[in-house]
């Protein structure tokens, strides 16, 4: 008798443990209804009553005094008291010192002496500045020509960057979208900002300036711009930053196309801890299994290369003083992000960046954080995307019907499959897996990336409606 109860017990027990297991995985895995988000927050210097709004849009080019070229060189001048590699170690260890000194001598001896060339470059695509919630935001707008009006549809198009890149990272990228040359039916007016407090656009002064509040500001510049309904295009931060816009503001989006397609929700990562164990099951081809799995060591890869963002997302202003204080330490700090994202083959050879990017075009990345004074600024948008205030938006279990497209390069951070990614965009549109190129795709190999996204618009209709 006593048995029986306490098998029942027991079995009682069990059933309320599984009961209450199956409460908690509901809870957390079903989908969430929008937040209400104010889309109108101050976060300029002062107090918001003395504030007064400037809805004008001002003209950008950019002008480096002689003298500031002139001090960056003095500056590289000095005699680097680098520590030597070990023996037999090229990047392992980070950025090596061997091809520091080259590049730092590089930067000094040929590139800053034909400055008025690059500042030529930089001024060859039209910019500008307005004021958006009391931050002034510097963007990029390229329109395209009256033969491409004649000739193409003719979309607007959010291009969104991120950490630790630049506008810069588009200029190969931006003729593709606005001229009527392009093979394709569709001509975009490109409008590229500087992300809030990277490059020239202003830094929020006070804490909170979150993804969700980054996605405002640049909804917020696109209707300054008379554009209500536009496609969105990013990676990195830029990604991010374009799923919080096409879940918070839904009704503004045509269709958003990333690639860095990355979903962090409770039931995602179950989904991909699932998926490990029967890989092809969830994807469209065998070949396709490394870009997902298996997912530990997908975790463990993003283990080992974010020690930066865990400095960024907990003490950005410490490591923000050390590379604005130091150009050579700034360039030892980026650098090392664009070698680590050449690609596994690449990663320890010494000519990896000038083969996969080029020179030239990283030193005007990196130019930018320099002139700009950028470096802390741009870190600290790391931890506000770890605070409680974000995190309780949990806008990854909030899904969005915007068309959703998705491309993947083979060696960029490990992306979400499809079944992963419906439970955020149920819209899922488009979908491609590429056995080449890595995190900066723009920069890397924009022709690829046009194509597809060019392919993906092709699948979406003028408001967001699949052509038959």
């Amino acid at each position: 008798m006593k048995c029986l109860i306490v098998f029942g017990l027991i079995v009682a027990l069990f059933g309320a443990f599984v009961g209450y297991g199956y409460v908690v995985f509901t809870d957390l895995t079903k989908p969430l209804p929008k937040p209400e988000f104010k889309d109108d927050t101050y976060w300029g210097p002062g107090d918001v009553k003395d504030f007064m709004p400037d809805n004008k849009i001002y003209e950008f080019k950019l002008q480096v005094p002689q003298s500031e070229i002139d001090d960056l060189r003095k500056e590289l001048n000095r005699t680097l008291r680098l520590t030597e590699p070990l023996d037999g170690i090229a990047f392992e260890y980070g950025f090596n010192t061997y091809a520091l000194q080259q590049f730092v001598d590089y930067w000094r001896d040929n590139y800053l002496t034909k400055w008025d060339e690059r500042q030529e470059l930089f001024n060859s695509i039209k910019q500008y500045k307005t004021e958006i919630q009391g931050l002034n935001i510097h963007y990029i707008h390229e329109k395209v020509s009256e033969e491409a009006k004649e000739k193409k549809h003719v979309y607007p198009l959010l291009l969104l960057h991120g950490w630790p890149g630049s506008v810069r990272e588009f200029y190969d990228f931006i003729p593709m979208l606005t001229k009527h040359s392009n093979i394709t039916d569709y001509a975009f007016e490109v409008v590229a900002p500087s992300l809030v407090g990277y490059g020239w656009s202003d830094a929020a002064t006070r804490p909170g300036f979150n993804a969700a509040e980054m996605a405002t500001v640049m909804r917020n510049l696109m209707l300054r711009l008379g554009h209500k309904k536009f496609f969105i295009q990013g990676g990195d931060w830029g990604s991010i930053i374009g799923s919080n816009l096409a879940t918070l503001y839904p009704e503004n989006v045509i269709g958003y196309h990333s690639n860095m397609c990355v979903l962090h929700s409770p039931l995602a990562i179950l989904k991909g801890i699932y998926g490990s164990f029967f890989p092809e099951k969830y994807l469209p081809s065998r070949f396709f299994v490394d870009h997902h799995f298996p997912v530990w060591d997908k975790w463990l890869d993003l283990l080992k290369e974010s020690g930066y963002f865990h400095i960024q997302a907990t003490k950005p202003d410490t490591i923000g003083a050390a590379l604005t204080s130091s150009p050579v330490g700034l360039a030892s700090y980026i650098l090392e992000k664009f070698q680590t994202c050449t690609n596994p083959g690449l990663q320890q050879d010494f000519g990896a960046i000038v083969t996969v990017f080029g020179l030239e075009a990283v030193l005007d990345n990196l130019m930018v954080y320099y002139l700009t004074n950028s470096a802390t600024t741009a870190a600290r948008f790391y931890l506000e995307n770890v605070s409680k205030a974000y995190r309780d938006l949990q806008l990854d279990r909030v899904q969005s019907p915007v068309p959703m497209g998705c491309a993947r390069f083979r060696f960029d951070l490990a992306s979400v499959t499809d079944w992963q990614l419906r439970d955020k965009f149920p819209n899922l549109t488009h979908s491609m897996y590429f056995q080449q190129g890595s995190h900066f795709a723009a920069l890397e190999m924009p022709a690829m990336l046009f194509n597809d996204f060019t392919a993906f618009v092709g699948k979406i209709g003028l408001h967001g409606e699949k052509r038959k």
